[in-house]
C-alpha cells in the first residue's frame, strides 16, 4: 500500500502479527435492504484488507451491522430475517469462491441476542482448521449489549475479544461509538484496516482542500447537521445547500412558511442566515420545485417557482426539488467549473418521484475533469448509481474521484476538524507516541 501519510500514532493492520491468528475485522457492510443488496460497494471496498488478512495467515471472523433493528421508544431489539448479514455471506462466497458460515445464536423476542458464551468455540475450530474459510457474525445491532450502557455493554465487548487474537477496523462509515466499534478495541491489540487508512487519507483532501473549494450539502434533517455546516462553511470558497437543508434556509432568509419546515429549525437556520451575509458563500439556486403533495408526482400538482418570489410572509407548500435550470444559471455553472475541489453528500430531491434536480446536479459536478471529486454519504452515492450510471462507474477508476463508505464519518470529522477525532479511530490511537 502506497504512503498515504497517516498519523504516526494510528495503528496500522501492517504491524500486526496475523499468522496463525484469528482476526476479528469490524466492516461497514451495511448494503442490506429487505434481504437483498442493491450496491455491493461497500462490501467489495473492504476486499483488499480481507485478502491481507488471509495473506498473511490470519483467519477472519467478520460483523457489521445492518439497518436499525433497534426501536429508539422502547428499546426492543427485532431480528428479522431481512436485517440479517446472510445475503453478505452469500456475495462473499459468490465473489470469492469461499466457504462463508452465519453461526445461528439463540434470541429473546424482546431484547434480540444475548451473551454468546461459548457458543462459537465449535465454530472457531472450524476456522482454525479451515473447514471454514470466513465465520460472520449475525448483525451486531441485534446483539442487545451492541448499543447498550453499563454492564451489558461491558459484557458483549469482553465477549467479542474473547473470539480472537486481534482486531481490526476497517469500517470507516460506523463512526458511532458502539461496542464492537469502539469498546472491544480498547480490550485487545486493535489496528486500522486498509480500507480505513484510504479513507482517513481522503478526509484530509476535504480538510485541506485544494482551491477553489466548493461542498453541495443536502440532508433529510436541519438540526442534525448544524455543527458540520457551520464548520464547512468556514472551509469553503463556496457552498451549495440542497434538499429540506435548502428548504430551511431559504424559509430562515426570506421570512416565509414553508410546508414541512419547523419553527424550530427556521430559528436555528437564522444563524446561517445571518453568517452568509457576511461570507457570501452560499450559491443561490435560483428555481425550486413545488409540490401540493409528499405522496407521488401527478399533473398540475406541482410547479417551479423563482426564489425572487420567496416575499416575506408567504406560505407555500413542500419544496420538493431543485429544477434543472438552476444548474444553467452563468454564476452556479462558473463556480462548479472554476473548482479544483468539490464535496458532495446531497440528493436535493424528495425521492423517488423528483429526481432531475439530483441528476442536474451530478451531471453538472462530472463536467468538471479537473476537480478532486469526493462523495460521500449511502444514499448520495446509491442515487448518483441510480440516476447517472455511466458518471458512477467511472468515477470508480478514477483516480481525481474518491467515493467515502460513510457520509456522518466526514461530517463528524468535517466537525472536529480532525480525521482522527472519530471516537471509533481514537480507539486506534497509541497514546504513547
Amino acid at each position: 500500500m502506497e504512503d498515504i501519510n497517516l498519523d504516526p500514532r494510528l495503528r496500522v493492520m501492517q504491524q500486526a502479527k496475523l499468522k496463525g491468528s484469528v482476526v476479528l475485522l469490524r466492516v461497514d457492510h451495511n448494503a442490506v435492504s429487505e434481504g437483498r443488496i442493491d450496491d455491493p460497494y461497500r462490501i467489495e471496498a473492504t476486499i483488499g484488507t480481507l485478502f491481507a488478512v488471509v495473506a498473511r495467515g490470519g483467519r477472519p471472523i467478520l460483523m457489521t451491522h445492518v439497518g436499525r433493528p433497534r426501536d429508539k421508544k422502547t428499546g426492543m431489539i427485532k431480528c428479522r430475517e431481512s436485517e440479517s448479514t446472510a445475503p453478505i455471506a452469500s456475495y462473499l462466497e459468490r465473489k470469492l469462491a469461499v466457504k462463508v458460515k452465519v453461526p445461528e445464536l439463540g434470541i429473546d423476542p424482546q431484547r434480540g441476542m444475548g451473551p454468546i458464551g461459548k457458543s462459537l468455540q465449535t465454530e472457531i475450530a472450524r476456522l482454525k482448521d479451515g473447514a471454514t474459510d470466513i465465520l460472520y457474525l449475525p448483525n451486531t445491532r441485534w446483539f442487545y449489549g451492541e448499543e447498550a450502557k453499563g454492564d451489558e455493554r461491558d459484557q458483549f465487548a469482553s465477549e467479542l475479544s474473547s473470539l480472537a487474537d486481534i482486531y481490526i477496523n476497517d469500517a470507516f462509515g460506523s463512526w458511532q461509538p458502539h461496542a464492537s466499534t469502539y469498546d472491544v478495541a480498547r480490550k485487545m491489540p486493535s489496528y486500522a484496516g486498509m480500507l480505513l487508512q484510504k479513507e482517513l487519507a481522503n478526509l484530509r483532501k476535504v480538510l485541506e482542500p485544494e482551491r477553489p473549494f466548493l461542498a453541495v450539502i443536502a440532508g433529510a434533517k436541519y438540526d442534525t447537521k448544524i455543527g458540520p455546516l457551520k464548520a464547512l462553511y468556514q472551509k469553503v470558497d463556496h457552498l451549495i445547500l440542497g434538499g429540506l437543508m435548502y428548504n430551511t434556509f431559504l424559509a430562515a432568509k426570506y421570512g416565509v412558511h414553508v410546508e414541512g419546515i419547523s419553527d424550530e429549525d427556521k430559528a436555528l437556520a437564522a444563524d446561517l442566515v445571518a453568517l452568509d451575509k457576511t461570507g457570501q458563500k452560499i450559491i443561490p439556486l435560483e428555481h425550486v420545485v413545488e409540490s401540493d403533495t409528499l405522496e407521488g408526482r401527478s399533473g398540475g400538482r406541482h410547479r417551479t417557482r423563482a426564489i425572487e418570489s420567496l416575499a416575506a410572509g408567504k406560505s407555500f407548500r413542500y419544496i420538493v426539488d431543485i429544477d434543472p435550470a438552476s444548474f444553467s444559471v452563468e454564476r452556479v455553472k462558473d463556480v462548479f467549473q472554476k473548482a479544483r475541489t468539490i464535496f458532495l453528500n446531497a440528493v436535493v430531491g424528495f425521492m423517488p418521484f423528483f429526481s432531475e434536480g439530483s441528476e442536474a446536479l451530478y451531471r453538472m459536478v462530472a463536467s468538471n475533469t479537473s476537480a478532486m471529486k469526493l462523495f460521500a454519504g449511502g444514499d448520495t452515492l446509491q442515487e448518483l448509481r441510480n440516476l447517472c450510471p455511466g458518471i458512477y462507474l467511472n468515477g470508480v477508476d478514477d483516480p481525481r474521484t474518491y467515493y467515502f463508505t460513510g457520509g456522518g464519518s466526514v461530517l463528524t470529522a468535517i466537525e472536529n476538524g480532525s480525521p482522527y477525532s472519530i471516537k471509533p479511530v481514537e480507539a486506534l490511537m497509541d497514546e504513547n507516541t
